[in-house]
């Protein structure tokens, strides 16, 4: 069976965004060394975005347990900032509104060469989204300021809850009154394409194996229960007929 008679019945695309379509630790480490000079930007970039998956947690915990309500992206990038600002013995160099301009970082990273073209290709026969933990702001800004062609913006923000919780695959197939298995999960991450699939949504895994940066390359290795990968976005598409 190819590649387009498995997506026969695919309506709608929806993409991770950081790390699969946008490349993160580059475009937050050139912000970082512009900002703050003599800071090692590659090693501040990866200790930022390693606070990101447990302040979540932390998050989502006191949600549950009835003491606090959902908390942005830009706000928790903001704390974490601090905290990495201390770690690293700079909280003296930023004041709060440079703090605040930093954080922006995020809203400007750069796509990977390939996303624009290959997102472009897929828009002409599906629709084609974010799925994403970044709040809503945060994913337009970045949109128009690198092109990203979205018919739709969805992000955790309008679920209230944070990949990889159900309710956020689930309700973005509500949105678009799909069934899960017409809308597939693009990622560049094994374990938010796992949560998907077990809410019933298709999957393919676009490889960025150096999403942590040149020094730190990941393991790109294919994984059979995906219904589709690729190197790139474009290389999906293609598979995908487009």
């Amino acid at each position: 069976m190819t590649g387009q008679d498995q997506a026969s019945e695919l309506k709608v695309i929806a993409f991770d965004v950081f790390g699969t379509v946008v490349d993160w630790h580059g475009g937050i480490r050139a912000e970082v060394e512009r900002m703050l000079p003599g800071v090692d930007g590659d090693a501040f970039a990866r200790a930022w975005r390693a606070g990101y998956a447990p302040a979540m947690r932390a998050v989502m915990a006191r949600i549950a347990a009835g003491e606090g309500g959902f908390t942005l992206v830009d706000e928790l990038h903001l704390h974490i900032l601090d905290e990495v600002l201390r770690d690293f013995g700079v909280e003296d160099q930023l004041d709060r509104d440079a703090r605040r301009r930093l954080n922006t970082a995020w809203h400007r990273l750069p796509a990977w060469p390939d996303a624009v073209e290959g997102l472009t290709r897929l828009k002409a026969r599906y629709t084609i989204c974010t799925l994403s933990n970044g709040n809503i702001g945060l994913l337009t800004e970045m949109a128009k300021r690198a092109g990203l062609p979205w018919d739709c913006i969805l992000s955790a923000e309008v679920f209230k809850a944070y990949k990889p919780d159900p309710r956020v695959y689930l309700g973005a197939a509500g949105v678009f009154d799909v069934a899960p298995n017409e809308l597939m999960l693009v990622a560049a991450h094994p374990d938010d394409l796992a949560a998907a699939r077990a809410c019933g949504l298709r999957t393919a895994y676009v490889e960025r194996p150096l999403e942590n940066g040149p020094g730190r390359p990941k393991d790109v290795s294919p994984d059979p229960d995906n219904t589709f990968h690729a190197r790139d976005i474009v290389a999906l598409a293609e598979q995908l007929g487009c």
